[in-house]
């Protein structure tokens, strides 16, 4: 995630340990297991540099050796096998290639100084080359990421277009890595493509319902294989309480889940600075909640369209109660003023908890609320709004 939908993953963050450092992981698999393991091999052009092997914890990264390299640029580290698997990493200043053991093995890689991170190999291990391309799928993805946070602060491209390229960027990830963890929950890959991050952020979020259900295959089976892991614990636990925060919150509003007045309900400031809540405009009244940015190129259309339909309606009971993701708040109230229905700003912006728990992925993007104050309908096709409209005020 990208900060447009921090809410849920900062929550991630204050109660549980990342459970590891990501830019790649091996898992290697041996019948016969040892006490020992090694790992090794060569760094071309990393004569009097230092190599500094580590361990990867859920809670922290502890330097259990370190070599300056020779002319040769060899280096060889051996420690004992863990009882389960566990995540190791070679370091060469800020870089990293990332392993994890989990049987006697002898592990080489090879890389270089000037790509250390990125043009590595390791011979050991199958689990290896998907973890390798996992890798080269978060890179490739926060890449992505990084190019268009600098296009929206550079206001070369609006709010609508930046909310919809990140999710556009965040599922093309998650489509990718689900299928390495179905493949195997049980793999480290599995583990890996579900601990990678964006900025800081888990990409697959445990407080999403869909993405819940990653995390749950993979603590479910590393629970099977591993049941005594200080790893399993932690993300059985971590499972455990996103299922206790979906079931007590109910937050999340998809047209699927439309569960009578269960809805996030609003409160947002104004143009006169006045906070007014959603769900004291609606007594009896047919109400859209519509999320919008003025900014965006498609605004003056999508408002001149909602004013008709609002004029039309308004004297049956139509209400709007509209929510701006503007960044401009000065914008946003010249913009608003002559607007006749209600008009309040999310000082959150892009980055709005609000939009993310009603799942707002596009803008604009609509709710309608009935006469008694229940969500009916998700509006995402706006041509359809009237028909919807019309249907509620009978």
């Amino acid at each position: 995630m990208n900060k447009a939908f921090k809410t849920a993953h900062s929550r991630v963050a204050g109660r549980y340990a990342i459970g590891f450092c990501a830019l790649g992981i091996c898992m290697v698999a041996s019948c016969t297991k040892k006490d020992e393991f090694t790992i090794e091999g060569n760094v071309k052009n990393g004569t009097g540099k230092t190599l500094y092997f580590e361990n990867v914890t859920t809670s922290s990264v502890v330097v259990l050796d370190s070599v300056t390299l020779g002319d040769n640029g060899f280096f060889r580290f051996k420690k004992s096998r863990p009882q389960s698997p566990d995540f190791f990493r070679l370091r060469l200043k800020r870089r990293f290639v990332n392993l994890s053991i989990d049987s006697t093995e002898t592990i080489k890689v090879q890389s270089d100084t000037l790509n250390f991170a990125r043009n590595y190999t390791v011979e050991g291990s199958f689990e290896c080359t998907k973890i390798k391309e996992l890798a080269f799928l978060q890179s490739a993805t926060g890449e992505a990421y990084n190019q268009l946070q600098k296009q929206y602060k550079s206001a070369a491209i609006a709010t609508d277009a930046y909310i919809a390229g990140i999710r556009e960027i965040i599922d093309g990830y998650k489509k990718e890595a689900a299928k390495y963890i179905m493949d195997n929950p049980a793999s480290a890959s599995a583990y890996f493509a579900l601990f990678q991050q964006i900025d800081g952020l888990l990409i697959f979020d445990p407080y999403d319902r869909q993405d819940a259900k990653m995390y749950g295959a993979v603590a479910n089976n590393w629970n099977v294989y591993y049941p005594n892991a200080l790893r399993t614990k932690h993300l059985v636990g971590l499972f455990t309480h996103s299922l206790a925060v979906l079931r007590r919150e109910q937050n999340t509003v998809t047209l699927r889940e439309l569960d009578g007045k269960q809805f996030f309900d609003i409160s947002l400031p104004s143009i006169s600075d006045n906070e007014i809540r959603l769900s004291e405009i609606g007594a009896g009244k047919v109400v859209l909640l519509d999320f919008t940015a003025y900014e965006s190129q498609n605004s003056p259309r999508h408002n001149m369209d909602l004013l008709e339909i609002y004029r039309q309606y308004a004297p049956q009971g139509f209400a709007v109660y509209q929510v701006s993701l503007d960044r401009d708040r000065h914008f946003w109230k010249n913009a608003a003023v002559n607007l006749p229905w209600v008009c309040v700003i999310d000082p959150q912006s892009v980055y709005s908890e609000i939009a993310k728990k009603y799942n707002v992925s596009n803008l604009p993007t609509g709710f309608i609320f009935n006469k008694d104050g229940d969500i009916v309908s998700r509006v995402d096709n706006y041509d359809d709004l009237e028909g919807m409209v019309i249907a509620q005020l009978k």
